[in-house]
């Protein structure tokens, strides 16, 4: 074990010392390649704001829902998970090339981390939730990241949702993800925020594993 490993451990004993709830750990994996910048960007910041102050209204959702955020353009975890109730969103930048790949990859291996954490300390989670957001198409190799995408649905190991926001290369997004990629409309994030704080808190309403938890409707997409 690595001392960073040890490190996320003691951290972890201290967190679900204080807050033993099940979890439902969420990787939100964002799109900061040059193509974002200006109003996109602007839009995606204004978004992350909305889930922050909607989740840590929900009393319950900001318990049990777990929030990483990692970017890519390139890869870079910005956040680790966090409690909602202690979720602060970055303030995002927009640069460089999108290797897609890569952030997928890089964010279910963080799940997978943290499941081992959960298992560790006797923490009960729900199925988690990776949220692809992007406007491009993939300048990296997707082959490894679509097979991690398709075995983890099939395995029920967790779910992943591909969205394109305006010109995004929505045929890769729907040969990387096992469900239907969905187009945003226009630049509606907090349209796109907002429902998915509804869903977690929804989901942090039921018992883990049981299933069954109706998730709304998303109202921000367009037909592709």
């Amino acid at each position: 074990m690595t001392e960073h490993d040890q490190q996320e451990l003691d951290t972890a004993s201290i967190t679900f010392v204080d807050n033993p709830e099940d979890r439902c750990p969420v990787v939100l994996l964002l799109d900061t390649s040059y193509s974002m910048s200006g109003e996109r960007i602007q839009a995606l910041n204004e978004g992350l704001q909305i889930l922050e102050k909607e989740l840590k209204e929900d009393t319950l959702a900001a318990k049990r829902v777990e929030l990483a955020t990692v970017t890519f353009g390139p890869v870079a975890l910005e956040q680790d998970f966090h409690d909602a109730k202690d979720f602060q969103p970055p303030s995002l930048k927009a640069d460089n090339n999108t290797p897609m790949g890569e952030a997928v990859e890089f964010g279910i291996r963080m799940l997978e981390q943290r499941k081992a954490i959960y298992r560790e300390h006797a923490i009960n989670y729900y199925r988690p939730w990776i949220i692809l957001i992007t406007d491009g198409a993939p300048t990296d190799n997707i082959d490894e990241a679509k097979r991690l995408v398709w075995d983890g649905e099939k395995n029920k190991e967790f779910m992943f949702f591909a969205i394109g926001v305006e010109d995004a290369d929505m045929p890769a997004l729907a040969d990387l993800s096992l469900r239907d990629p969905l187009k945003l409309r226009g630049l509606a994030f907090n349209e796109l925020f907002s429902w998915l704080s509804s869903s977690l808190s929804a989901v942090s309403q039921s018992q883990p594993g049981t299933g069954g938890v109706t998730i709304p409707a998303p109202g921000w997409t367009i037909d592709v």
